[in-house]
């Protein structure tokens, strides 16, 4: 018995379940089909344009800075001002994202990109989000081998790229169009990021970068409509 099998087991064993319980697999199988629906908060029912003005406004309120773009065209030149306006290397680590990896960053200048997991040795990561949140803020980012984790977390300053109509009121709307493009094969982790890395843990004074990006820095592009 591996490790894995060994947790299910002890689960199983303090609940008096087993592996092959049939009424309980359909009472889950059930609960996925008929999800209830949670309460949505009126902020989270907006019309388009006031939804992505309210998702502006509380991810820069967690200390994120935002920027629009009219196409993703122009990312590789917004990511080389960004470094330029903060004195940091011409250098980035983006996923496989074919929505990143076919843009023309050859236009940005002297920028070097190179792909793949972090190591920790990155100052800028690039990544794409599945989506936003408008009601906190929120970006969620899913992970796998077009975007892997270490991105979100490793280096200094992170760039994220979301389209405009991608951007929902509220998480239950999110999680919805989730489980539409996803169908049952969901990504191994789905992280929802609200501003840079922060904690107050000591004496209640304000860190960025804690335990990530001390930088949240997002690229919004495209329209509502």
């Amino acid at each position: 018995m591996d490790s894995r099998q060994a947790i299910l087991s002890r689960i199983r064993t303090s609940l008096k379940a087993t592996g092959g319980d049939g009424e309980r697999a359909a009472v889950v199988a059930n609960r996925l089909v008929e999800r209830p629906q949670g309460i949505i908060p009126k902020r989270g029912q907006l019309p388009a344009d006031e939804r992505l003005a309210l998702f502006i406004a509380m991810a820069e309120k967690y200390n994120a800075t935002t920027e629009r773009l009219a196409t993703s065209g122009s990312v590789p030149a917004a990511v080389a001002e960004y470094l330029k306006q903060r004195n940091l290397p011409a250098s980035i680590r983006i996923g496989g994202d074919p929505r990143l990896t076919s843009l023309s960053w050859q236009t940005a200048g002297t920028l070097e990109v190179r792909s793949g997991a972090s190591d920790g040795n990155d100052l800028v990561a690039v990544s794409h989000a599945f989506g936003g949140i408008a009601e906190t803020g929120t970006l969620c980012v899913l992970s796998g081998p077009d975007n892997p984790v270490t991105l979100n977390f490793l280096p200094d300053h992170h760039i994220v790229v979301v389209e405009a109509a991608a951007i929902v009121g509220d998480m239950e709307s999110l999680w919805a169009n989730l489980r539409k493009a996803q169908g049952e094969t969901m990504p191994r982790t789905v992280n929802m990021i609200t501003g840079p890395s922060r904690s107050a843990d000591i004496e209640q004074t304000l860190l960025l970068g804690a335990h990530g990006p001390r930088a949240l820095h997002i690229v919004i592009v495209g329209t509502t409509a």
